[in-house]
């Protein structure tokens, strides 16, 4: 589907689900890059982790590649820092790490300017 079709409205909301998934994908990147550094260097778990770190980057990037012929870049741009709220979420789920009222007062601020920049685009 080319740009145009998009600026309508048309078909924006699956487009969305797909970078969000992508993104998901990208923060998972995070989490085996950092599995694999509390590894010792090229033991087999660190190679695994690194392999997985490897393969989350390229999948992202072809979801990106993907989402950025169907989707204008501001928009597509606009809603990347919500990997940092999964990066928030891993960290605690995965490494223990607290949330702090100002990481989450930083996520909604994240999420109002990805509302106002999809909504403002539509």
């Amino acid at each position: 589907m080319p740009p145009s079709d998009q600026s309508s409205g048309k078909g924006t909301a699956p487009l969305l689900l797909v970078l969000h998934a992508g993104l998901l994908i990208s923060s998972l990147s995070g989490v085996f890059a950092k599995l694999a550094a509390q590894r010792e260097m090229l033991s087999l778990p660190f190679l695994l982790f690194y392999a997985l770190d490897l393969g989350a980057m390229f999948l992202y990037a072809i979801i990106w590649q993907q989402v950025l012929r169907r989707m204008p870049l501001s928009v597509a741009y606009a809603n990347r820092p919500v990997s940092l709220v999964w990066a928030m979420i891993w960290g605690t789920l995965l490494f223990q790490e607290t949330i702090t009222w100002n990481m989450i007062l930083g996520a909604l601020v994240i999420f109002a300017g990805i509302y106002i920049m999809v909504t403002h685009h539509e």
